[in-house]
């Protein structure tokens, strides 16, 4: 049975890669590691399609390592420790260069499988290269992320994209022998996603599917025939950004018929459903925050209940949780706080501690007068003195300005009690 294209026309060679220039160019930071020589243990994390794989091969290829794979959908810890044994076997005649694991989806493994690879990443057994479209931060244990380098591979440009196709027309052994006329190539680009396989797929599928002769590639032949092979919902393209953006945009603007509709739409279509819960925590704080500090209590325990219970029973957990965002009150106040300043900080260094406010853990910084003059609140009527808390460069800066909302209104008179003088509330 004949190769799919884009499993013909993967690259040997990093010079032969396409995109991804941050790494594999000339100073990006795999060249530079395999020019070294030291190949340090890596997770590759982005979108499907993006060349994880292929660069996981390539780096085993040209430091001239062994190379064991291991796939996170069908692999156990017996697998792994397996793997591990023969590695390590494989290592003794390679001593500077120890074999390299690469563990497709690795977000999927549980926190045992992860635990298992610990002490062969550790000793230097194996090299691991990890490859996840997850967040790495939700998903890979502390300790082993904390053993890794984390490198983001962003989707394929279209110029990327364009140059995959005149690759696989240019060097395919199949296609070559075909007289190919890429006329139109923006419905190609667009079904793709970003996604080089798929781009490949659908590119192979519209060839094959034309008669003997010159084959002219048009956008209204490509969405003819690529329609009844596109699903409703593609969680790795352009309507998962689409749809979670509606499904957002639905609840901060407070419509929960939006929001279930999109959390629907979502759904049937197979997302991630802890995917779909980590972006409605992030809303209850970025648009709901303190307006309704309750809301981010109700994110948080609905993410973990997702995380514990799955499908289906957690879709109940989440219409629950989009329907209480979306009718909640909104304010961001804080999101709008903590970039005002940050910005403030770019803008003005490493301004120093008031001396006050300072720690005096030692004698000489007691007497240095670390710490002198600083008021305890608690000592004080209703818990209050007015002192700086600001360094002096900046002070009287109002950073936070509460929302327009019952509840803020109240946090704003309280503010306007103890700091209309200083920060003019």
């Amino acid at each position: 049975m004949e190769a799919p294209l884009a499993e013909r026309i993967r690259p040997q060679k990093l010079e032969d890669y396409i995109s991804q220039a941050h790494l594999v160019g000339p100073d990006g930071s795999l060249s530079r590691q395999l020019q070294s020589g030291f190949i340090p243990s890596l997770i590759f994390w982005g979108p499907p399609g993006t060349g994880k794989t292929t660069l996981a091969q390539i780096i085993a290829q040209e430091s001239q390592r062994p190379f064991y794979i291991l796939s996170a959908i069908n692999s156990g810890v017996k697998d792994v420790r397996e793997v591990i044994d023969k590695a390590k076997q494989a290592g003794g005649l390679f001593t500077a260069k120890n074999p390299i694991l690469f563990i497709d989806e690795i977000h999927r493994f549980s926190k045992s499988q992860q635990d298992s690879l610990l002490a062969a990443v550790e000793k230097g057994w194996v090299t691991l290269i990890g490859a996840t479209t997850e967040n790495p931060s939700f998903e890979v244990i502390p300790a082993l992320l904390s053993r890794c380098q984390v490198y983001i591979l962003n989707p394929f440009s279209r110029e990327d994209l364009e140059a995959l196709l005149q690759r696989a027309i240019r060097e395919d052994s199949v296609l070559k022998q075909k007289e190919i006329a890429l006329e139109e190539t923006e419905a190609l680009l667009r079904l793709s996603g970003g996604d080089g396989r798929k781009l490949l797929n659908i590119f192979e599928l519209v060839v094959n599917a034309s008669g003997p002769g010159k084959i002219t590639i048009t956008n209204e032949g490509v969405l003819k025939l690529a329609q009844q092979n596109t699903v409703l919902y593609d969680k790795t393209g352009e309507q998962h950004y689409d749809i979670i953006s509606a499904f957002i945009k639905s609840m901060r603007g407070s419509d929960p018929n939006g929001a279930v509709y999109w959390l629907a739409r979502m759904i049937e279509g197979g997302e991630d459903l802890k995917f779909i819960a980590r972006r409605m925590l992030i809303l209850a704080s970025e648009d709901i925050g303190n307006a309704n500090p309750t809301a981010l209590v109700i994110a948080n325990n609905a993410f973990q209940a997702v995380s514990t219970i799955g499908y289906p029973e957690s879709r109940i957990i989440l219409s629950q949780c989009a329907v209480y965002l979306a009718t909640s009150p909104k304010s961001n106040a804080t999101y709008e706080a903590i970039g005002k300043a940050q910005s403030l900080v770019k803008q003005t260094g490493d301004l120093p501690v008031p001396i006050h406010l300072r720690n005096a853990p030692t004698k000489l910084m007691k007497d240095l007068g670390y710490g002198d003059e600083y008021k305890y609140a608690h000592s004080y009527d209703n818990n209050f003195a007015e002192q700086e808390f600001l360094p002096d460069a900046i002070s009287g800066t109002r950073i936070y300005e509460p929302g327009n909302n019952a509840r803020e209104n109240g946090t704003r008179e309280f503010l306007r009690n103890r700091w209309r003088d200083k920060y003019g509330y």
